[in-house]
């Protein structure tokens, strides 16, 4: 009888403890994976990834990752606490430095690495400075708690416990057999509950996440259960404006644009944008000659965003951004003014000279950087790239494959294999023009931006457009045209438009095996074929760009295809 109630005691501490033992935590807003963040810092195109913290006090684990041709250079990092508590003396460190490090980048691509030293649950801001601009990351540290079911779990099993210690007890004392019924019927009855709350806690919902569906506060990252549930409609936001500050950088001068995102519901700046794709937000900027960045601004502060450029040319130039607010969505904000570059070519920097060939006119923009018409093999960048497309008509879904080398060594850039842009339709002498891409961009009825098939490495495997629609996706609206019609699937094609299988090893190996991180730019192990499945919504001319990474480079293909509005027609000129 001792021994058993010497077991029954033991397992009866155990399952006390594990209820009030301090637990790990996790970093980042992404369900406990690592955080990957591209960020263009001056003449840098960086990408940050932040390791999970796994316990409190603990360390933050933090790596740079360089493309080629990144300038050699020193960052100086620094954890800074945010959010707001209840309980002012929780959040007294907030807004001050807790934590430096520096990492020097070497000249070579690669990975370039330091730790930050994390002292507890919510949210945060990695504060990166480049000796001329400061970009600051937010970025959640959460507490790991119980849920409400299994302390219910936990609490029935110790209830039972003790009474089934009372049962015995009154067994051998009782001298009325009935009265052990009691303590008996407590027994079932916290077994009941104990075994009921465990059934029922796999279908329960979880809370809001902090920091991706609800604002990031002390409290909620410390016991997000402790946080009523929204309703739907109070967990939606509008959409937001995307402002641009006047630029007033001459051609081939290195200038900054200043981006305002504000809620369309307030006007006050919206800092709820959240990491898609690898980056806080997603910019893209067109050329008059067709030229193409695709960059990813800085956040300096609340709702502002900056990045640093150098136009090569006079003329305007079309402006989009791509970003996804917490609780609002995606939404793709075309600039109603994009931007105007006015004067003489600046001189080079460092002698008397005229500008290099991108400062120069447009009309001599170089070979590599024209526009194919049509499918076909060109060079670019020294690596061959072959594109091929089933037949272009409008209304129909067309797969557009590139094959990029002829190896299978393609990185994964923004979590993708493979990004394409696709502007238009154009007049077909706005689309092969030197001049007036940029003009005739911003007012062109679709922008979309599709992803590779089989490229999503963050869960979600079909492939997702942005563009001008009703609801606050651009300025369509204001065009007076007509929403675009582009589809992704999750399911590469048995065989390549031009008949032969494609590798087994192009698509395979891009989710990770743990479900948590997707694999990084250092990974060389995809394509070389790159597929896209789109619809294009109206005949005629499109201006689009493919991107992937190679050899640590971001290679960006630009074709002028032209869609049919019926018959065979195929896009080949």
């Amino acid at each position: 009888m001792r021994g058993a109630a010497r077991t029954v005691a033991a397992v009866l501490c155990a399952l006390a403890l594990s209820l009030f033992l301090p637990a790990t935590a996790r970093a980042d807003s992404a369900g406990g994976g690592d955080l990957h963040v591209a960020q263009t810092l001056g003449d840098r195109e960086l990408t940050f990834v932040l390791r999970r913290v796994t316990g409190l006090p603990g360390p933050l684990h933090v790596d740079v990752l360089t493309h080629r041709g990144t300038p050699a250079g020193a960052l100086r990092l620094g954890a800074v606490p945010a959010g707001v508590a209840a309980d002012r003396a929780a959040g007294a460190p907030v807004g001050t430095v807790t934590s430096k490090a520096s990492v020097r980048l070497g000249d070579e691509p690669g990975t370039y690495g330091t730790v930050l030293d994390i002292d507890r649950a919510g949210p945060w801001e990695l504060v990166v400075e480049d000796g001329s601009r400061t970009a600051r990351i937010p970025f959640v540290v959460p507490g790991q708690v119980t849920s409400p079911p299994e302390r219910t779990v936990f609490a029935g099993f110790v209830a039972a416990g003790v009474l089934m210690l009372v049962t015995l007890f009154v067994a051998v004392r009782a001298r009325r057999g009935s009265w052990v019924l009691l303590p008996a019927s407590g027994v079932v009855a916290a077994l009941a509950t104990a075994v009921t709350a465990a059934l029922l806690s796999a279908s329960l919902p979880p809370p809001p996440e902090p920091g991706r569906d609800v604002d990031a506060t002390q409290d909620n990252v410390t016991d997000p259960y402790a946080v009523v549930r929204p309703v739907s409609a109070e967990h939606s936001r509008p959409p937001a404006s995307l402002e641009t500050a006047a630029y007033t950088a001459r051609p081939g001068e290195r200038g900054t644009l200043r981006l305002d995102v504000n809620d369309g519901s307030t006007g006050l700046p919206a800092d709820d944008l959240v990491v898609h794709d690898g980056a806080l937000m997603h910019l893209v900027v067109i050329g008059p000659a067709g030229r193409l960045w695709h960059l990813h601004p800085v956040r300096t502060a609340p709702g502002t965003y900056e990045v640093q450029l150098r136009l090569p040319a006079s003329g305007h130039y079309a402006v989009s951004a791509e970003f996804a607010r917490r609780g609002g969505g995606l939404q793709h904000v075309r600039s109603a003014t994009g931007l105007t570059v006015t004067g003489r070519p600046a001189p080079q920097e460092g002698s008397g000279k005229g500008p290099d060939r991108d400062a120069a006119d447009a009309d001599t923009v170089p070979e590599s950087e024209l526009a194919a018409r049509g499918t076909g093999t060109r060079t670019i960048d020294g690596v061959p790239v072959r594109l091929t497309a089933s037949p272009l008509t409008a209304g129909s879904a067309a797969t557009l494959t590139a094959r990029v080398g002829d190896t299978a060594t393609l990185q994964p850039w923004l979590g993708m294999v493979g990004h394409m842009i696709v502007v238009g339709p154009l007049s077909e002498d706005d689309a092969t023009g030197p001049t007036r891409l940029g003009q005739a961009a911003e007012q062109a009825p679709v922008w979309a931006h599709a992803h590779s098939m089989g490229g999503d490495m963050s869960g979600d495997m079909s492939a997702h457009t942005g563009g001008d629609t009703g609801t606050g996706h651009g300025s369509g609206a204001a065009h007076g045209e007509e929403d675009h019609a582009g589809h992704g699937t999750a399911d590469p094609p048995d065989t390549e438009p031009d008949g032969h299988r494609e590798g087994a090893g192009s698509m395979s190996g891009l989710m990770p095996l743990n479900g948590d991180s997707p694999a990084d730019e250092t990974v060389a192990a995809y394509g070389p074929d790159v597929s896209f499945v789109y619809t294009f919504s109206r005949p005629g001319h499109y201006r689009v760009w493919i991107q992937a990474m190679r050899d640590s480079t971001v290679l960006t293909i630009p074709y002028v295809l032209n869609v049919s509005s019926g018959g065979s027609g195929g896009g080949e000129e």
